[in-house]
């Protein structure tokens, strides 16, 4: 991986960390100062908890991808250590996953006019699911990887 790419990941992972850091203070300030302009109604106050665990979700996979990043720059990302660090993002897109469908449940009351939107919904909590079960494909990939590189330090 070249120095130009891993530092341009580095700084948009940053910029996201930073960004979600930022929302989730303002947030938790907005709940704890009685200053919400909304007056505290429900479905607003339990959206706002529902972000602030979501971009928790966020936070972990970006720091994850991070120490992977990391690793490749070292050239141990064939360790086994790797595959905490990936294990790490499959879980925080499946915690992402459930969040959505948390909004979706929050949102679904207000949508009886038009359910198609709470379905709508529903499809891209899948889809989430679906990009888990892709990082899932890439780490058995990672692992076949880590034991031909096994294999052939054996050979050698």
């Amino acid at each position: 991986m070249g120095k130009l790419a891993v530092q341009a990941l580095r700084v948009v992972l940053a910029a996201v960390l930073a960004g979600t850091v930022l929302i989730q203070v303002l947030m938790v300030w907005t709940l704890i100062s009685g200053n919400d302009p909304e007056n505290g109604s429900v479905p607003l106050t339990a959206l706002r908890f529902i972000t602030i665990f979501g971009l928790v979700t966020v936070q972990v996979a970006v720091v994850s991808v991070w120490r992977l990043v990391t690793m490749v720059r070292r050239g141990t990302v064939f360790s086994h250590a790797a595959f905490r660090y990936v294990d790490r993002v499959i879980g925080a897109i499946v915690a992402a996953a459930l969040v959505w469908f948390a909004v979706t449940a929050v949102n679904a009351p207000g949508q009886r006019d038009d359910p198609g939107v709470t379905l709508i919904m529903g499809g891209i909590g899948l889809a989430i699911l679906g990009v888990a079960l892709v990082v899932f494909v890439l780490r058995m990939l990672l692992a076949q990887a880590a034991r031909m590189q096994d294999e052939l330090a054996e050979v050698i």
